[in-house]
């Protein structure tokens, strides 16, 4: 495993942060962990990249132990906090540069690291420019290409793209998806549950400091409950026949909608069609629907925020 999580516990005072937190990673993998305000899930990687130190429990990260292998573990990771880190004045190659000489990887090598990971993220243009002059979603790929000056084996992003806007977003995906393409592994922390679905083999939901559930997206889905067909009508006068034609539908007359749970996708588009085309009721439009993670989140945590 790139990362063993197994019983981890970490306190505040008399308040608990991490209850019993168990966690694997797959190499080469996208693993994300959402969770409401405050469930842990920032601790979590503080403790994981040797920033903080667990109570109890073992924590083992690339093949190391972080707590009595803390330099080994530093030296094969990566870590993307929520602000970047980054000198406004510089340009953005002057940044890498920087970097790449705190990690001692020393002045020539410095700056090949430096123009290799520019191009790799789409910024050998702007390279020389001040970093101040950036858009959101390009300071956030520089900060991305700083956490991977040392080439590591794991990298943290713990909200990587906080504040940006849907370009910005789609831009850090991009990277993420290279970087998981070339071998990486991603650990991700995210507030948009969009994110995780995009870009995440799996997904572990955490709150009050220990595991809610885990699995794939459709995994996690699932527990909320079955697919639904959504039919939304042109008349309001048929909808009421519509209605009896359905199994057991959900109708909302505002919207002329009605929708219905299937256990088969195909056999449930299939039947609707057949039901409206035989009695001559036209759909505007009809769709199968699946639970979103949202709703996922909201199920298995009762509470009304995503987070941080």
């Amino acid at each position: 495993m790139a990362i063993f999580v197994e019983g981890v516990h970490k306190r505040y005072g008399d308040k608990p942060a991490l209850a019993g937190l168990d966690l694997e990673v797959k190499p080469g993998t996208v693993h994300a962990v959402l969770g409401p305000n405050g469930a842990g899930k920032t601790t979590a990687v503080r403790v994981m990249s040797t920033l903080l130190r667990h109570d109890e429990g073992v924590v083992r990260v690339a093949g190391h132990d972080v707590r009595t292998q803390a330099p080994a573990v530093r030296a094969r990771i990566g870590l993307l906090g929520q602000h970047a880190a980054l000198d406004e004045g510089l340009a953005g190659r002057q940044n890498l540069e920087m970097f790449g000489r705190l990690n001692h990887l020393g002045a020539r090598r410095a700056g090949l690291r430096a123009d290799e990971l520019l191009d790799r993220f789409g910024l050998a243009d702007t390279g020389r420019k001040p970093v101040k002059q950036y858009s959101g979603g390009m300071r956030r790929r520089l900060d991305l290409a700083a956490s991977l000056i040392t080439d590591p084996e794991v990298l943290f992003l713990d909200e990587p793209t906080t504040g940006l806007d849907p370009r910005g977003r789609s831009e850090v995906w991009s990277a993420v998806r290279s970087l998981v393409g070339g071998g990486t592994t991603v650990l991700l922390t995210t507030q948009y549950l969009e994110e995780a679905d995009q870009l995440a083999d799996r997904i572990t939901l955490i709150d009050a400091g220990r595991v809610a559930a885990e699995g794939t997206a459709d995994e996690l889905k699932a527990l909320v409950g079955a697919d639904r067909i959504v039919v939304v009508l042109r008349d309001a006068a048929r909808l009421a026949q519509a209605a009896r034609l359905l199994p057991d539908p959900t109708v909302d007359p505002d919207s002329l909608t009605l929708s219905f749970p299937v256990a088969d996708r195909m056999a449930g588009l299939a039947l609707t069609l057949r039901a409206l085309e035989g009695a001559g009721i036209e759909a505007l439009d009809l769709a199968v629907r699946r639970p979103t993670l949202d709703e996922v989140f909201l199920h298995l945590t009762d509470r009304e925020e995503v987070a941080a």
